[in-house]
This record gives C-alpha cells, sequence and structure tokens, in this order.
C-alpha cells in the first residue's frame, strides 16, 4: 500500500494543472529543439536509475527477475524514446491537403499543435514502460504532462517521483503519488487529453469523470485475448511463443493470451508440450530466478478462486512444468496451470485472468473458434498459429480485435510503427508510433485564401459561373 507520508494533498492536483496550464500558455509551441531535449533528458534519466528501478519492482512484486524487467519495460521505453526523436522532424512536419477545383488558387494544410496538458493514469503491471512510454508521447508532441502512477507499486512510483523531479520542473513534468481517491480526483481535472491504462471497469468509471469536462480520451484497457492454434499446429516453435507470452511477468500482462482454443485432435498434445515447453523455460519450477510472483495477496486469492470455481464446475486442473508444488515456498507465487475446458459460465472465462493461469477450450471448426471470439466482447489482442491459408484469412476476416499477432504474442506492442489500443471494452483510441503523436496533439486545419478564387463567383448575384459550376459538380437536373 502506498506510503501515506507520499500521498498528496487532493486539493493540490488542480493546483498543479494549472500551473503547468499557465506555462504552457505561456509557451504554447514547443520546438523541436525543446522536444528533442526534454526525451534525451528523459532517457538520461532513465538509464542512469536503470538499477535502482529494477530493485524497487522486484520488491513491489515480491520478486521479479531483473533480466525480464530490462527485456519487457527498459527495452521498450527506450526503443520508443528513440523512435521519437528519430522520427520527430517527420511528425511535426506540416501536411498539404487537397483542394476541390472550384477552391483554386488556395491553400488547405493541417499543423499538429500540443493539446497543453495530458494526464496520464498509469498501472501496476507495468510500471515502467507503461508510464514513461506514454511520457515520452506526450513530451514528443510538445506538451505538459502529469502523471497519476499505482499505488499497488509504491516502491516504483516513488522512485518514478524522484527521477522526474530531478529531470524536469514541475510545470513541465509532475508526479502525483496517492491512492483510489488520489486517482479519482485526478480523473475529474479538465486535462486537454487523459491516457488511462487499466482494468474494463475502472475505465468506466475514468471515463464517466472525464465526461464532466469533455477530456478527450485514450483508453488502454484489457480483456480475454484469444489464441487460437491451427489443426497440426501444436509444435515446439508453437509452443515456445506461447508460453513466452502467458507466463512473461507471471501472466499479468494486458495482451498476454487469456485462453486457448486447440482443435480437439490435438488436445493431448497440447497438454504435454505446454507443460514441456514450461520446464524448459523455468528449470527451477516456478521458485527459480526468472518466474515472476503475483503483485500482491489480494490478486492471489483471486487467482485460486478463479481456479477452484473452475475445478467445482468440472474443469481439469493441471499444473504445468517442473516442482510446481514448490509454489507455495516462495511468497505470491502461483505455478503455470492449463484449465481444460472450463464451463463458459466460470469466472475464468469471463474475468480477464492476470495471471499464470490458461484455460483451454477445443473446436472442431474454425467457423467454430470465431462464433466463440465473437459471442464475447473485442479483445485487445487476438493470436493465430497456423499457416497463411484460407483458415487463417477466414479467422482475420470475421474477427475484430485491438492487435493481431501471426505465429507470435506480444510482439506486436514492441512495434514502433504500429498502433497499439483496444476496441469495444478493450480500449478506444491509440498510442505508439504517429497514433500516439496525433492523439495528443491537434489537428488544426487551415484553409489560406488565394488572391484569385473560383469560389468568389459563387456568390449572390448567381450568373452563368454559378449554373457552370453546379452543372459540372452536381450533373443536370
Amino acid at each position: 500500500m502506498m506510503d501515506p507520508l507520499l500521498s498528496v494533498p487532493i486539493s493540490s492536483i488542480g493546483a498543479t494543472l494549472s500551473k503547468q496550464r499557465e506555462a504552457f500558455l505561456k509557451s504554447p509551441t514547443a520546438t523541436i529543439h525543446r522536444r528533442k531535449a526534454n526525451l534525451k533528458k528523459l532517457k538520461s534519466a532513465i538509464l542512469a536509475n536503470r538499477e535502482r528501478l529494477k530493485v524497487s519492482v522486484s520488491e513491489d512484486f515480491g520478486f521479479r527477475s531483473f533480466h525480464e524487467t530490462d527485456v519487457l519495460e527498459f527495452f521498450g521505453i527506450i526503443q520508443s524514446i528513440d523512435y521519437m526523436i528519430k522520427n520527430l522532424r517527420k511528425f511535426m512536419k506540416r501536411e498539404n491537403r487537397h483542394v476541390g477545383l472550384f477552391f483554386r488558387a488556395a491553400k488547405a494544410y493541417v499543423d499538429y499543435q500540443p493539446k497543453g496538458v495530458i494526464g496520464i493514469m498509469a498501472p501496476w503491471n507495468y510500471p515502467l514502460s507503461l508510464t514513461l512510454i506514454p511520457l515520452a508521447t506526450a513530451l514528443a508532441a510538445g506538451n505538459r504532462a502529469m502523471i497519476k502512477p499505482s499505488e499497488l507499486t509504491p516502491r516504483t512510483s516513488s522512485l518514478i517521483k524522484q527521477l522526474i523531479e530531478e529531470a524536469f520542473e514541475p510545470e513541465e513534468v509532475a508526479v502525483i503519488i496517492g491512492g483510489a481517491d488520489v486517482g479519482a480526483e485526478f480523473s475529474h481535472q479538465p486535462f486537454d487529453h487523459l491516457l488511462f491504462t487499466g482494468s474494463t471497469p475502472v475505465g468506466h468509471k475514468v471515463m464517466k469523470a472525464a465526461s464532466d469536462n469533455l477530456v478527450p480520451l485514450t483508453l488502454e484497457l484489457g480483456g480475454k485475448s484469444p489464441t487460437v492454434i491451427a489443426k497440426g499446429h501444436v509444435k515446439q516453435k508453437t509452443m515456445s511463443r506461447l508460453v513466452f507470452g502467458k507466463l512473461s511477468n507471471g501472466g499479468q500482462t494486458c495482451v498476454a493470451p487469456d485462453y486457448a482454443l486447440i482443435h480437439e485432435q490435438d488436445l493431448e498434445t497440447f497438454v504435454t508440450q505446454f507443460s514441456d515447453t514450461v520446464s524448459k523455460f523455468y528449470p527451477d519450477g516456478p521458485t527459480g530466478k526468472d518466474y515472476t510472483s503475483i503483485v500482491n495477496e489480494r490478486h492471489q486469492q483471486r487467482l485460486i478462486g478463479l481456479i477452484e470455481d473452475a475445478r467445482r464446475r468440472g474443469a481439469k486442473i493441471v499444473e504445468a512444468g517442473l516442482l510446481p508444488e514448490s509454489a507455495i515456498e516462495r511468497i505470491r507465487t502461483i505455478a503455470p496451470t492449463l484449465v481444460i475446458n472450463p464451463d463458459d459460465s466460470s469466472a475464468i472465462m469471463q474475468e480477464e485472468i492476470f495471471g499464470p493461469l490458461l484455460p483451454v477450450k477445443t473446436y472442431r471448426t474454425m467457423q467454430d473458434a470465431i462464433d466463440f471470439i465473437n459471442a464475447r466482447p473485442r479483445p485487445l489482442a487476438l493470436y493465430y498459429f497456423g499457416e497463411k491459408d484460407s483458415d487463417c484469412e477466414k479467422l482475420l476476416s470475421n474477427t475484430t480485435s485491438g492487435n493481431v499477432g501471426i505465429n507470435n504474442t506480444l510482439m506486436h506492442v514492441a512495434q514502433d510503427d504500429l498502433p497499439f489500443g483496444g476496441i469495444g471494452l478493450s480500449g478506444m483510441g491509440a498510442y505508439h508510433g504517429i497514433e500516439g503523436f496525433k492523439s495528443m496533439s491537434h489537428a488544426k486545419g487551415t484553409y489560406e485564401q488565394g488572391q484569385w478564387n473560383f469560389a468568389d463567383l459563387l456568390r449572390a448575384p448567381f450568373g452563368k459561373f454559378a449554373d457552370f459550376a453546379l452543372k459540372l459538380t452536381l450533373g443536370r437536373k
């Protein structure tokens, strides 16, 4: 739980926003040099505190591999900052737009201006990348930013606050520490844009709060992301990539495979190969140095409850990998677990899992798999393993998800030039790449009148030119 001594007075949130907005209005146009300088300053602060941040994340989780934090957090953060710096001039460039025939000679163009002050509400599961990549995007777009990190990772949130305060003035970037009450007040502020990453239920509350001030939103939520494995494709490479996506960060990933759809003839092979692959990933079992624990007691008990509910409803429970019984020897650790053919009404098939549990359902035809996916809210990600054949095309054409991974899991998030975001209950809007830059910018369209313009002749009193223009454009009566 967040140290109450570090929590800010709720009344100060609005005051901080007012100071940032005042500073923005005094200097509303951030030059490319200033934006790049801010991005480089952020990058330096992150790398200078890299070891301390890895320790804080591991302590917040109970245990998380330093390598996993490097790969899943720092790699993405630094890659994203470098990408923004490299492409910033192109992103900021004025876009010329088409002018219709009867509006020649004139110009139309779009300039991308900073919106002002961006609010960023970050989650606990990737407390570094899901805080600092949105911040880098906001700075690249020329904005000021206020950050509300998660109270469930208090050491990491406090360290982020410290490094940000050392690198930036509070009128540029501010970090607001506090619990749920502070988060609720934060979401009610009249930001120029608000980005929230978290659960769908909390996303509902954030959207409702933001609506009071008509604050535009980017909601990065979650949901139950399916993995479909084509008949005959339960292979070593498939299982390796599936296990990576499912068990990285102990399964506490918004785009982790949430359930697997396996052809009914491949089920037995799948269960065996999944367990064998887990054994290769974690040769010391769930207490090994590379396996992440659950963030807190409440989440651990929720996951145990999902297993027990599925068991009571007739599902087969299979603990995978080596030494699964040793999980009880380490704080908040759950062994990788398959839940075979759970009842559709069971909690594990209704809730986003966020842990090392994988429900497995069987299908007979690809249409069965499509129907199963479409009977549920649109997911944040969909994964397919198999050939790029007619079944693959049928699946992708007849389902809608935030993003798709073909013969991989998680990797679409690491592609800086792809938008990242959900649809429906899995979110709205996107960031990463040019989409992120544009979401945190105002696209200001300008029409610049030339000295001569045919449109001047399309005014009363109407004459022959107006008749000619109407016939040419709309056709004869």
